[in-house]
């Protein structure tokens, strides 16, 4: 019997022992929910305190994750589960999962420092028969060039022999993790047709949708375009915010008369793109055919959407005029920190943009998020003696903002709302200046 075939029998038996390497929003409930199908898993993390919560039951992840403490407290219970920070509990598993970073720097150039030391640790411990899953979002080719070059010269071991390699791009965001875990399709790329089958095996466990074979290279494509796509549609999303605003429209009306039309989703405009994947998994997608070819589109889209912190800084001095108040001189509350809603993820923030924009400007800064724990402080004392409130995340806190107090908190009565959580008339029946993205004022001509 070959390897696959052992390892197929073991992974329908329960038997197989699975590793994942990266223990962030995409690893931890990967490894839980293996681990609660049955598997015997251990999970590898570099940082201490976050394996040490882990094995105490504790979900290192802050925001609302639905059903993830739970979990994690029943599989460390059930002894299936533990974390580590040695790599030395990697000898004898049969599957490995990498589910590392993959961020790109200045330049929009991958930078694979954490994947790289990944399969280099990984490569000394794995043993013969071993199937390694990139999860991971990566460039086109980079198990190619990057991860089996590594694994083969560090372990002298040669891949489709010795052991096995595939890409299953992860397909989640914060706030449901488990959910979009359970119910979205995965792109099952193997390097041979037989190993995609060992990982649509493996994935039936958790999953409960489609698992689709592919090659690698349509496996890391996959993934990349999907952000890519959504990004562009973004883009487009927010510069049909901007016209409307520089016209006088209402972006939402307009947005929900187009959607009415067949086949059309014109996606929702904000204050900037944020998180690991959109920000940067366009640029993989590109560098994967660097110098082949001359790009256009994504490079436009990932101008508009960097720029929309700035678009809001706008917004915000005028408002600031209109009021007599200069922007050097004010003083701003920016509700929000996370790049999303409801979570405490702060990777690619937008709002950071904004705060180093108006501190340059000469703007003080105040800053409010109850999932982000420096700015985890009583939103009384942030707002007080702020010239103006700008909202970055559309949390339910802020949605649900009680509009007399905070006008009663604030110095002068000014929103500017980059997520559109008011409802812009009642802010102006209540007497704020109100300054909203694609909310277009009344124009004078």
């Amino acid at each position: 019997m070959n390897y696959l075939e052992t390892l197929n029998n073991k992974i329908v038996n329960k038997q197989a022992k699975i590793g994942v390497i990266g223990l962030g929003y995409v690893g931890l409930p990967v490894a839980c929910m293996f681990s609660q199908a049955g598997f015997d898993v251990t999970g590898l993390d570099i940082k201490q305190d976050r394996v040490d919560l882990i094995n105490s039951g504790i979900s290192p992840i802050e925001g609302i994750e639905p059903g993830l403490q739970e979990l994690i407290t029943e599989v460390t219970n059930s002894n299936r589960f533990r974390a580590s920070t040695d790599y030395g509990m990697l000898k004898n598993l049969d599957i490995v999962l990498i589910d590392v970073e993959t961020p790109t720097d200045q330049e929009n150039i991958p930078q694979y420092v954490a994947l790289r030391s990944a399969c280099t640790d990984l490569a000394r411990e794995m043993k013969d028969g071993i199937l390694i899953i990139v999860e991971s979002t990566i460039a086109p080719s980079t198990i190619s060039k990057v991860v089996r070059p590594i694994l083969e010269e560090v372990s002298g071991k040669k891949s489709s022999v010795d052991f096995f390699l595939g890409a299953c791009p992860e397909r989640v965001m914060p706030g449901k993790l488990l959910a979009n875990l359970k119910s979205m399709s995965r792109v099952c790329g193997g390097e041979t047709p037989r190993v995609s089958e060992t990982m649509k095996l493996l994935y039936k466990n958790i999953v409960n949708a489609d698992l689709d074979s592919a090659d690698i290279i349509t496996a890391e494509i996959t993934k990349t375009a999907e952000n890519t796509y959504r990004d562009v549609n973004i883009a487009f999303a927010n510069e049909l915010a901007m016209i409307c605003q520089a016209t006088g429209a209402d972006f939402l009306k307009v947005r929900e008369l187009v959607n009415k039309s067949p086949g059309r989703n014109v996606l929702m405009a904000g204050a900037g793109v944020g998180g690991h994947c959109i920000p940067k998994d366009p640029w993989l997608l590109a560098y994967g055919a660097k110098n082949k070819v001359h790009l256009h589109v994504i490079p436009a889209a990932r101008k508009v959407n960097d720029s929309m912190p700035v678009q809001i800084a706008n917004l915000l001095a005028m408002a600031l005029e209109e009021e007599g108040v200069s922007l050097s001189e004010s003083r701003i509350a920016v509700l929000g920190y996370a790049y999303l809603e409801e979570s405490d993820d702060t990777r690619n923030s937008p709002s950071e943009t904004l705060i180093n924009y108006l501190k340059s400007e000469g703007a003080a800064i105040k800053v409010h998020d109850p999932f982000v724990s420096n700015y985890k402080l009583p939103l009384e004392e942030v707002l007080q003696n702020c010239d103006a409130v700008v909202i970055m995340v559309s949390h339910h806190i802020y949605r649900n903002l009680d509009l007399k107090s905070l006008k009663m908190n604030l110095k002068h009565p000014i929103i500017v709302d980059g997520r559109r959580a008011i409802d812009p008339q009642q802010a102006l029946s209540e007497g704020f200046t109100y300054y909203g993205i694609g909310f277009g004022q009344e124009s004078e001509e």
